[in-house]
């Protein structure tokens, strides 16, 4: 797992870089703010990696929250579930809406 920083992110996305995003908050903080991409929350997350395309096995994912801290977890756990190109959003969201 490598981070990314905001700046960066709104850069690829952009650019149209091939990055998939998983949003782990909860669905009220993502009615609030959204970039997108794949939703399930945190809490959900290893009842549901199976609504992870396996085709993101091998593609680069970015996992977001708030903070950066909950997808540094959720991070971990699609690296044990073997996703191998995975990125968390250095302090999150908060920060992407800055940039």
């Amino acid at each position: 797992m490598e981070p990314i920083n905001a700046s960066t992110l709104k850069s690829r996305l952009q650019a149209g870089d091939p990055l998939q995003i998983l949003d782990i908050r909860t669905p009220y903080e993502r009615e609030n703010f959204s970039i997108g991409g794949l939703h399930i929350p945190l809490d959900e997350l290893l009842l549901r990696v199976h609504d992870i395309p396996d085709s993101w096995k091998n593609e680069e994912i970015v996992v977001v929250c708030g903070t950066g801290l909950q997808s540094a977890i959720a991070a971990r756990v699609l690296a044990k579930q073997g996703f191998t190109n995975i990125h968390n959003l250095e302090g999150g969201l908060q920060a992407y809406a800055v940039v």
